[in-house]
């Protein structure tokens, strides 16, 4: 969610808005209350589509798709005026996630979970094809998942069989990955009913296993694909593999029916029966309760004064940047008592684009500081000290800079909440990133007993140094960029107990490099550099990379370089003496860009891999075009780019002044770990042990990351993402499972 912009209407209809939602190329979507008290989303079209000719029909055709379907499953229409001038529709909102953010955020569903979700969709399209309609976009973004089921939303193409307007051969509607093989060849009225029971197998597919049945890439590979090649083996999970292949089918006559498919995933009751109350993962019934609590909180929003960035958002409001309101006034109802009946109408609502993530409520929940007792108490609350430990002069002083300022943000955000039972107070020590200078201060931290736990180092040398030290003391350590391998430490057998690193290790940095190259761009030869002046990196990279292709079937061969001067121009010849479709680099940016531009000039056109070492701005100045495509692996997220950090980088740009830094969300969600792990049961810890005890047992969901512990890997290890050189700027791409099929 995002305040409401200037030049957004304070009312529509009879809805009086809150909030953005989103906004997307047609329009944008608000939250908004109806006079009765009701949370809805109302949808509203951008004026140069208000004004083609023939778009108010369509937007017509939309609303009577939406009217005539009556199912549980599927999200209620409110209200509609096609003829407004500013056509809109509402619909009920729901505050969960769609299907797609949730196995972006939290991986694939369980089976039973799975089983839950398809009966449901198959209730819900029965009523759409009940209604004579085919849904035709049935995919994971348009399945919004709440506590009793899945609902299932957008009827933008929804049409009768035999309608001619969207059905014309040679016009293919619907979603890449998730049509059918009749809408993928636009077979135009022979796409019926049984085109949505395959799109339903494609989602449920990605929804047990994360993966699409019929690859990623460019739109064109992927209609082949589906249209005359099987489904891939790694999206059909055991139990579930025969009824989605019969899903699947490629002849729509051989497809089941949607009881069937509805009784043999063993939910046969009415559509109208309650569903199993713990069908979700808990993180995701945490996020869901999470963002009902939000939207509880949210009052009348009355801008006062806004900055010069927001008048210019007005100005263009096709520009993606929320507007920053410098001063609000929150008017909010009187307090009263939330009944049970007042909370399962929340509840229980659907919706459109539950935009945002666990940090959307900073600007409605942020306070003054300066109370220290919690709401209805009179006993001062006890303050907690967090040493941050970075590298703020060093070389990696903007790393250490961002992670100290996103750190800054997360405490300031626990104090404002009055029902906290303590407060944290955060101390600054910066160790230059030099190794000697760390060493002593952990000997300092774990000494002074005020210091209950330790965000940082910033660097693995500077880890290295005080892990021993701080392993010692049991004293908690959370760190965000340290990548150095702790269980193979010579005190593993007590590192886990005080350390939660929170990145992935460098080694499992292979997996983003090798998925792209197989699952995105199906490299067949790939030429691997080890470039040893990064040492142990580089050579895991390489061998763990190369045995991953090697065992998908590709052919991957490591050619090492030394760590002094590289002569880039026999490098990139021998790529193309060995007819190589792909590389992989794993030096840093200058050696990085030094083969960029010897590959370009020998006229090279495959895909181009390296790591986070290389994702420099050094990088792009030094490689000029040839840096165009290339694509890094990386431990950190975009927070610029992703909806559920969206409020977090408002924040940010306006506490600091510019955009948040590699580390700086991530650091912010190890502050809200942290706190978690400072309470249990109610109880506030304030002993190290305690509280380095409590941290594996922590589960949070995060603005970047579900941050919980698995005893063979650790934190976190699917937390890696992909970045691309576009127009001369890094690219955030997302989470490498996803941004390897996109």
């Amino acid at each position: 969610m995002e305040p409401l912009r200037v030049g957004d209407p304070s009312r529509i209809g009879r809805y009086r808005l809150l909030r953005r939602l989103g906004a997307g190329g047609m329009g944008v979507v608000f939250l908004a209350r109806a006079p009765g008290g009701a949370i809805a989303a109302v949808k509203t079209v951008r004026p140069s589509y208000a004004d083609e000719s023939g778009f108010r029909a369509r937007f017509r055709r939309e609303i009577e798709a939406a009217r005539q379907v009556d199912s549980r499953w599927v999200v209620p229409l409110l209200d509609a005026d096609a003829d407004a001038e500013t056509p809109w529709l509402a619909t009920s909102y729901v505050p969960g996630p769609s299907l797609a953010e949730t196995v972006e955020a939290f991986g694939p569903l369980s089976v039973t979970s799975v089983r839950v979700l398809g009966a449901r969709l198959a209730d819900a399209l029965e009523a759409v094809h009940g209604a004579g309609l085919v849904h035709r976009d049935v995919k994971p973004g348009n399945v919004l998942l709440a506590p009793d089921g899945p609902r299932l939303i957008d009827f933008g193409i929804a049409r009768a069989p035999d309608a001619t307007a969207l059905t014309s051969s040679g016009v293919v509607v619907g979603s890449p990955g998730f049509l059918s093989p009749e809408q993928a060849q636009a077979r135009g009225g022979a796409i019926g009913p049984p085109s949505d029971v395959f799109s339903l197998g494609c989602v449920l597919a990605f929804a047990a296993t994360g993966v699409r049945p019929f690859g990623g890439g460019g739109a064109a590979g992927v209609l082949l694909r589906t249209i005359y090649e099987e489904p891939d083996p790694a999206a059909l999970p055991g139990d579930l593999a025969p009824l989605l292949k019969a899903c699947l089918h490629k002849d729509p006559v051989d497809r089941p029916s949607l009881a069937r498919l509805r009784a043999t995933l063993g939910e046969g009751t009415a559509a109208d029966s309650p569903g199993p109350s713990d069908w979700l993962p808990a993180p995701v019934t945490r996020l869901i309760n999470d963002r009902s609590a939000a939207v509880l909180t949210i009052g009348a929003i009355e801008p006062t004064q806004v900055s010069a960035a927001a008048a210019s958002n007005a100005a263009n409001p096709s520009s993606p940047e929320p507007a920053t309101l410098t001063a609000v006034t929150a008017t909010r109802p009187v307090s009263r008592p939330l009944g049970r009946r007042g909370f399962l109408r929340l509840g229980s609502t659907a919706g459109l684009l539950a935009a945002g993530g666990g940090g959307a409520w900073w600007w409605s929940t942020r306070a003054k500081p300066g109370t220290s007792t919690p709401s209805g108490t009179g006993r001062p609350r006890p303050e907690l000290v967090v040493a941050s430990q970075a590298d703020l002069t060093g070389a990696r002083k903007e790393s250490g800079q961002a992670q100290l300022n996103g750190a800054r943000l997360a405490v300031e955000q626990l104090n404002a909440q009055r029902d906290r039972p303590f407060r944290l107070k955060l101390r600054s020590y910066d160790d230059g990133g030099d190794i000697k200078r760390a060493g002593e201060l952990a000997v300092r931290l774990t000494k002074d007993a005020a210091v209950l736990a330790v965000l940082g180092p910033t660097t693995d040398a500077c880890f290295g140094a005080t892990e021993r030290t701080y392993t010692d003391a049991v004293m908690p350590v959370v760190s965000v960029s340290v990548g150095t391998n702790t269980r193979n430490s010579a005190s593993k057998s007590n590192v886990f107990n005080c350390h939660a690193a929170l990145r992935v290790t460098d080694d499992l940095l292979a997996t983003p490099c090798a998925r792209y190259l197989a699952n995105h761009v199906d490299s067949r030869r790939v030429f691997l550099v080890e470039d040893r002046a990064q040492k142990d990196f580089a050579w895991i990279i390489c061998d763990l990379a190369g045995k991953s292709l090697r065992q998908s079937g590709r052919d991957a061969t490591v050619t090492p370089v030394g760590a002094g001067r590289i002569d880039y121009a026999s490098l990139a010849a021998k790529v193309r003496s060995t007819r190589a479709d792909a590389v992989v680099f794993t030096g840093d940016a200058a050696r990085a860009a030094g083969f960029a531009s010897a590959l370009t000039a020998t006229g090279f056109k495959g895909a181009r891999v390296a790591t986070e070492r290389a994702l420099d701005p050094q990088f792009l100045a030094s490689a000029g075009a040839a840096a165009s495509g290339w694509v890094f692996a990386t431990s950190f997220t975009d927070p610029t780019a992703r909806s559920s950090t969206r409020a977090f980088t408002s924040a940010y740009r306006a506490r600091f002044g510019t955009d948040p830094g590699w580390y700086a969300a991530e650091a912010y969600d190890a502050v809200m770990f942290l706190a978690r792990a400072c309470e249990k049961d109610g109880t506030t810890l304030t002993e190290r042990g305690a509280i380095a005890r409590r941290m594996p047992e922590i589960t949070y969901s995060g603005i970047t990351r579900t941050i919980k512990y698995e005893s063979t890997f650790g934190y976190n290890h699917d937390a890696m993402f992909d970045f691309q050189v576009v127009d001369g700027a890094f690219r955030y791409r997302g989470n490498y499972r996803d941004a390897a099929m996109s």
